[in-house]
């Protein structure tokens, strides 16, 4: 199957980025792709006021879920989600995960929070507990957020729980070396678990240029289970789909059967 990495440009107005990623997802589907997999923080950027962006999370997932059903693709997007009954105006980090009928499969909450670096995440978003894998267009998606990837037991949770792929949403900042890092950690994750790793960056809005919040260097990759880059976007905006076969997972797994070599018996 054909999978897309919409590397889109964030603007701190919901409505400026439901176009665009409406817009992608257009594009997706036209290139033959049945699943598309956004940015981090696709409702709003990280300048915005979160809380007040997150008075649009309805309304978003509804257009969201209006172009994957117009257009028979699935999604996953990184928005902002109210925290329900919280009076410190805190957030979710949320990933949605929409099916090719429209149907809201799955939200996962981002678990590990970006506290470092000089960045405070948990000063403005509540973190997630549980996991995420989910069925869309055929396929066993467990989802990561941005930070989340430099955890790797996370991910082989994921792949434990029989994800077919690793869908990375992100707004992975630019900074010493983190433009190696992202590419490094994302090989990684695919070459640890033999697993399919889909990573979807934001890149700057040059209509925001003035501001300090974090956006990301781009760099979006579709990487296979042997670790292979099929896919690198570069740091522009761009829509670009790549071919995901689960065949050649199975192919890896029997020449680098390194899951089944795991010493449960002395690791736990």
């Amino acid at each position: 199957m054909r999978v897309a990495l919409c590397q889109l440009p964030i603007s701190s107005d919901p409505g400026v980025n439901l176009a665009r990623a409406r817009e992608a997802l257009a594009r997706a589907a036209a290139s033959g792709a049945r699943l598309a997999i956004l940015p981090e923080g696709t409702l709003a950027s990280f300048g915005s006021d979160l809380a007040a962006a997150a008075g649009s999370y309805a309304a978003f997932c509804e257009g969201l879920a209006d172009a994957a059903r117009a257009h028979g693709i699935a999604v996953v997007a990184g928005l902002f989600e109210p925290g329900p009954g919280r009076a410190d105006g805190l957030v979710y980090n949320t990933a949605v995960a929409i099916d090719t009928d429209g149907r809201l499969a799955a939200t996962y909450r981002k678990i590990h929070l970006f506290d470092a670096l000089g960045q405070r995440e948990s000063d403005r978003m509540a973190a997630g507990a549980e996991p995420v894998v989910v069925g869309l267009a055929g396929l066993r998606v467990g989802i990561l957020i941005c930070y989340d990837v430099r955890f790797p037991e996370h991910a082989r949770a994921l792949v434990d729980r029989g994800a077919e792929l690793i869908a990375i949403p992100a707004a992975w900042a630019a900074g010493l070396f983190k433009e190696e890092h992202w590419v490094t950690l994302v090989r990684a994750r695919a070459i640890e678990n033999t697993v399919w790793v889909a990573a979807a960056d934001q890149v700057p809005d040059p209509a925001e240029s003035g501001s300090r919040a974090p956006s990301g260097v781009g760099r979006s990759m579709l990487v296979d289970p042997m670790g292979v880059v099929q896919l690198d976007l570069g740091p522009r905006a761009a829509v670009c789909a790549g071919e995901l076969d689960p065949g050649l997972t199975a192919e890896v797994r029997a020449v680098l059967p390194s899951l089944e070599h795991r010493r449960k018996d002395v690791f736990g």
